[in-house]
């Protein structure tokens, strides 16, 4: 029999056996994809399976720079996601703070079909929204894409923030008015800091959402290129029917890498943000 003292010893060594399976699963893509990068073409499928290379190479990287133009897609792609997310934060804010503090017939029906919005493919509008990109001359901008990021991360990110704010009681705000500050003062001073938690989960969500944007940037524009669609323009090398799988772990690991970074900087305002959306004052 199994003594009472001994029962929690075996449940965490579950619970880290577990965890360690998780992780394995998780984790061992990702180290895949880094040791495939460093690789030479010529060894990728060698047998038997080394998970280290014999001769790991950065040359992978290197003809990525030299011959498809890597740091300008890593420019554009900054470009793009950074000002994105920015501008996204601030409108959704705003718009957030709108809805769950002041009560209208018109607000709630424009929240409604805000969120409605999130349930229709990107496919459907894809082509009316190509022809009136065109037509004001946004098509293969970045003013258009900015502007196609934007309004793909706003229904989320207002639901996410207004559902928050609706746990903020009012009587703080009131309280900061009674203090003698103003509208953008109690706004800026204590319900910002307030949200701090929630604004981290809403920006590494849409952080990834924006880097991921596949669809998008591949169907608006043609001259500007980002990091999600450099993976179509790889070059087939010496063999045309050869995938190089070299150049593509290679590209794939510069994706990952910084929402990797991204998550391991802010992951304590994340799980902040996560606990405090799922307990109830």
């Amino acid at each position: 029999m199994v003594s009472k003292f001994s029962r929690p010893l075996i449940l965490r060594g579950f619970q880290w056996l577990l965890a360690a399976v998780v992780a394995f699963l998780i984790l061992f893509p990702l180290w895949w994809i880094f040791i495939s990068s460093i690789t030479p073409a010529g060894e990728l499928f060698s047998k038997p399976i080394r998970y280290w290379p014999l001769h790991p190479t950065l040359d992978s990287y290197k003809y990525l720079i030299d011959n498809v133009g890597l740091m300008k897609k890593i420019g554009s792609t900054a470009i793009i996601v950074g000002v994105s997310i920015l501008v996204g934060m601030v409108i959704s804010v705003m718009a957030a703070f709108s809805f769950a503090r002041f009560k209208s017939r018109w607000l709630t029906l424009a929240a409604a079909f805000l969120l409605a919005s999130m349930l229709i493919p990107d496919i459907v509008t894809a082509r009316p929204l190509y022809d009136f990109l065109r037509y004001v001359n946004l098509y293969d901008t970045y003013s258009g894409l900015i502007v196609l990021y934007i309004s793909g991360i706003l229904p989320f990110t207002i639901l996410i923030l207004q559902n928050y704010l609706k746990d903020i009681p009012v009587s703080i705000e009131e309280a900061a008015s009674i203090d003698g500050c103003g509208f953008f003062q109690s706004l800026y001073y204590v319900t910002l800091p307030l949200l701090r938690p929630a604004l981290a989960t809403v920006c590494i969500v849409n952080f990834i959402t924006c880097l991921n944007n596949f669809f998008t940037p591949l169907f608006y524009s043609n001259g500007i290129s980002v990091l999600s669609t450099a993976i179509t323009q790889l070059p087939l090398r010496d063999n045309m029917y050869a995938v190089p799988w070299d150049l593509v772990s290679a590209m794939g690991w510069i994706i990952i890498l910084p929402i990797i970074i991204f998550v391991a900087v802010f992951q304590k305002q994340i799980m902040e943000g996560i606990m405090a959306g799922g307990v109830k004052g």
